[in-house]
């Protein structure tokens, strides 16, 4: 299962599962009330009963000055349950039976623990049943996403045979023609279609990456030469040391090609693309036209120009997160952006 589709059969369940727990403490809670009230009733009995007999071993007897305020035969809740009642032979006095007050918490505590424990089953339950719910609402999701996947997955296989065509000619126009402006900008825009197509598999793919010692300086320069002939109205300035990291080679140039591709595309006439490592935190710097959102930048198919579709830079994210690699950027708008990636 994918990461977005864990993310949403997590979400589901929580609403699901949230809404029957609820349901459930009220529920309960109700219960509770009525348990108590149903005690209650059966001790307010017991105490009439011991009225007449003063043989109370569950309650507490005393005997209370005659007030206005204090009504007969009616059980008060205020702190401890109690009724008072008039005596024919006392005038001034009335008795008082009470709940002892130990016995009382005991009661309520009796009653809670029941309770708890039928909640906690009823709480598994809900649970599974919960799940149940959440995987069944995500199957049309998973249906329509493999549909999905598959029908990229078709255009790529069908993209490959038109630009291994218009790729072969120019190869051919090259050797007629020699090196030609024209032919360059053919050429640069079939790079940008081929780096689309490696986002597109990326995109797809979710197979665990293998890893290798590579050397992060030679990796970047090279990069660096590549965008340096698409761009060559740009400053790309380096400042890069020999450092050894284990990581997949082709998925790490995915990750450097793209942030170096937006610090390019979206610059200035005449601005630059910096490129430093520090350590182990490698900042990729440019003057270009910025990022307005930076929070949302890697959502996936969140874009803030018309040039794009949205998924380089969640492509980015997802295989930084696969590698290991912590990524974030800050950016000031017509001013540039900053791309930082620590190399864990």
């Amino acid at each position: 299962m994918k990461r977005y589709e864990l993310e949403s059969l997590a979400k589901n369940f929580i609403i699901f599962f949230s809404l029957e727990l609820a349901l459930l403490v009220v529920l309960f809670i109700f219960d509770y009330k009525q348990e108590l009230h149903n005690r209650l009733d059966k001790a307010e009995y017991d105490m009439k009963l011991c009225s007449y007999s003063l043989d109370c071993e569950k309650y507490d007897i005393d005997f209370v000055p005659k007030s206005n305020n204090l009504k007969t035969d009616i059980l008060y809740l205020k702190d401890v349950p109690t009724i008072y009642f008039s005596m024919p032979t006392v005038q001034n006095y009335l008795l008082k039976i009470s709940f002892n007050k130990n016995n009382y918490i005991n009661l309520k505590k009796e009653i809670k623990s029941s309770l708890i424990k039928k909640f906690i089953i009823y709480a598994i339950i809900m649970a599974i049943i919960s799940f149940v719910l959440s995987l069944y609402t995500l199957w049309p999701l998973k249906k329509a996403l493999k549909l999905n996947d598959e029908f990229i997955k078709d255009i790529l296989h069908d993209i490959n045979t038109p630009l291994s065509s218009i790729l072969i000619n120019l190869k051919l126009l090259k050797r007629e023609f020699g090196d030609n402006r024209k032919i360059e900008r053919i050429e640069s825009g079939i790079d940008t279609l081929l780096l689309m197509q490696n986002n597109l598999k990326s995109f797809l793919d979710s197979s665990k990456l293998q890893k290798e010692p590579i050397d992060i300086k030679s990796v970047i320069e090279e990069r660096i030469e590549y965008f340096k002939h698409q761009y060559p109205n740009l400053k790309f300035i380096s400042n890069l040391k020999k450092y050894k990291y284990n990581t997949n080679k082709d998925a790490f140039i995915r990750i450097v090609d793209n942030i170096l591709s937006n610090a390019s595309k979206y610059n200035k006439d005449g601005g630059f693309v910096r490129v430093d490592l520090k350590d182990n935190l490698l900042i990729i710097e440019d003057s270009g036209i910025g990022i307005k959102n930076t929070k949302k930048i890697f959502d996936r198919f969140y874009t803030e120009n018309e040039r794009g579709i949205g998924i380089g830079m969640h492509i980015v994210k997802k295989i930084a997160d696969s590698l290991g690699i912590k990524i974030w950027i800050e950016s000031k708008v017509n001013k540039g952006t900053k791309v930082y990636l620590q190399l864990l």
